[in-house]
């Protein structure tokens, strides 16, 4: 397996647009995004990346949004999503749209955006599909260098492990747009063969767990006083003892 650190990688996309087929990604990956936009509730939703900046999240009940990159046109805060310039616990949910597939340290950025999000923050993922159509296309030597095919492509198997290292709770996986050419990526194969889709998409949550469970300490918070029945309180008093008669 290929380390998830590299040196060096491709610049990524400013726009959509500039994909083949890039608008249909956009639009499939919104129809995506759909149900899960309307049970995101908070204050702050960070987008991280070009990508995710011109991503639809108007759905979403988190009215405060935050566009950040390193530059573009609808960045709002400029800077290295490697180095997140925010409060730890101050994010309510994270949208990185094919932010990884661009990233020179997968596991850092994660890190960062596990560092900065509340508990029970919501975090989005999305990515190429490596065994799809389009990632054969890397196999291609002419190919290579050309958008997307010069991006990493991660399984969803290795980036379900990397949440699983950071604790966070899987509430949806799965591929789709199985033809890329396709506005809506061939309908009867993405029905059949959703597997073989050249988008990926993940939606967790985080999750905290105390590092050292006590169970004496759970039994202790846990244990509750009975109250007696039919107790009252007896206080018997003894007779007074017989006085000796006094001797002359």
């Amino acid at each position: 397996m290929k380390p998830a650190s590299i040196s060096d990688t491709c610049a990524a996309p400013r726009h959509w647009a500039q994909l083949p087929w890039g608008e249909y990604y956009r639009d499939a990956l919104e129809r995506q995004l759909q149900p899960w936009l309307g049970k995101m509730f908070g204050f702050h939703l960070l987008k991280v990346g070009n990508l995710s900046t011109e991503i639809n999240t108007e759905s979403c009940a988190i009215s405060h949004q935050v566009n950040m990159a390193l530059q573009g046109e609808r960045v709002e805060v400029v800077a290295d999503p490697l180095h997140l310039p925010f409060a730890p616990d101050a994010i309510d949910a994270c949208l990185l749209a094919h932010t990884l597939p661009w990233c020179t340290d997968p596991h850092r950025l994660l890190r960062e955006v596990d560092r900065v999000l509340i508990d029970d923050g919501w975090l989005i993922m999305s990515g190429f599909n490596p065994l799809s159509v389009l990632g054969a296309s890397k196999l291609v030597p002419f190919q290579r260098r050309r958008p997307p095919c010069n991006s990493r492509m991660f399984t969803l198997m290795r980036q379900l492990d990397w949440l699983s290292v950071l604790n966070y709770e899987v509430m949806h996986y799965g591929n789709f747009q199985v033809l890329p050419w396709r506005r809506h990526g061939g309908k009867l194969l993405s029905t059949h063969l959703p597997a073989l889709g050249c988008m990926q998409l993940i939606v967790a949550r985080k999750r905290t767990v105390p590092l050292t469970l006590s169970l004496k300490k759970r039994i202790k918070e846990n244990a509750q006083l009975r109250p007696a029945v039919g107790a009252t309180r007896v206080i018997r008093s003894q007779p007074d003892s017989p006085r000796r008669p006094e001797k002359d």
